[in-house]
């Protein structure tokens, strides 16, 4: 695979070559490969279609995950969320310790705590992880979701863009089953504080603690605004708005 340089926006096969364009520029590579019906059915090719099946179910369950928390990551995401947490999925199922070669999937390897542990900590919004927006302590109760951050400084314990006067925490405690893609989201308050010097301590309580036959997925959410005129407005539609799930058990 190459990056090229061109005058023209050229897509599509000529010849042997094929031209496409990628987040990061054009690229080219070389037309061919092994065709798809010899993949599906030559018994040389089991292992990769036993791949390509393992691969396809993490990319399902990235899916399942994505939609039951929806409504926080829609201004918390970056363009590469799907094949970033895809590709952490497709470490997890690797986890499952039960299922035959070529069944193994993520809700069986989140049943194994090294599983979960490849999970926890991942940032929905790379560009903006919590650990480099969030310098400061704070506290999970993982029966009721609710987090506490004690004595919270805004402007000297958090990394804040330019432009920005407000910051709002919020959480979400869910319970999704990936095997039945059964959940249940609990939302919590927003605290919305002025970006300075005072100290205040956030409480963020969810409406009801999650129920369900799966796993429990605790979040944080930092969202960034510039108030003009008395009116709060989200910074550059959310680009550095952090959604971190802290947990998961």
């Amino acid at each position: 695979m190459a990056k090229y340089k061109s005058l023209f926006d050229v897509q599509g096969t000529l010849g042997e070559v094929t031209f496409y364009k990628g987040e990061d520029g054009q690229y080219v590579r070389r037309k061919g490969g092994v065709s798809k019906n010899r993949i599906l059915n030559d018994p040389n090719f089991e292992r990769t279609r036993e791949n390509l099946s393992e691969f396809g179910r993490a990319a399902t369950s990235g899916k399942v995950i994505r939609r039951a928390m929806n409504s926080l990551m829609l201004d918390a995401k970056d363009s590469r969320v799907t094949s970033r947490l895809t590709k952490v999925l497709n470490q997890v199922k690797n986890e499952d310790v039960t299922s035959a070669r070529g069944q193994r999937n993520v809700a069986e390897g989140l049943v194994n705590p090294s599983g979960k542990a490849l999970l926890k900590g991942f940032n929905f919004n790379a560009k903006s992880e919590l650990d480099t927006v969030l310098m400061t302590q704070y506290t999970l109760d993982t029966a009721t979701g609710e987090v506490v951050i004690p004595d919270l400084i805004p402007n000297q314990q958090m990394s804040y863009p330019e432009g920005a006067t407000h910051v709002s925490f919020s959480v979400g405690f869910l319970n999704l089953d990936l095997a039945t893609e059964t959940k249940d989201l609990q939302l919590s308050n927003v605290v919305n504080l002025p970006i300075n010097g005072i100290a205040t301590t956030v409480t963020l309580t969810p409406t009801a603690a999650a129920v369900g036959s799966g796993q429990s997925y605790y979040v944080l959410k930092v969202a960034f605004f510039q108030e003009i005129n008395g009116i709060q407005y989200p910074l550059k539609n959310g680009a550095f708005n952090a959604l971190q799930l802290i947990e998961l058990l």
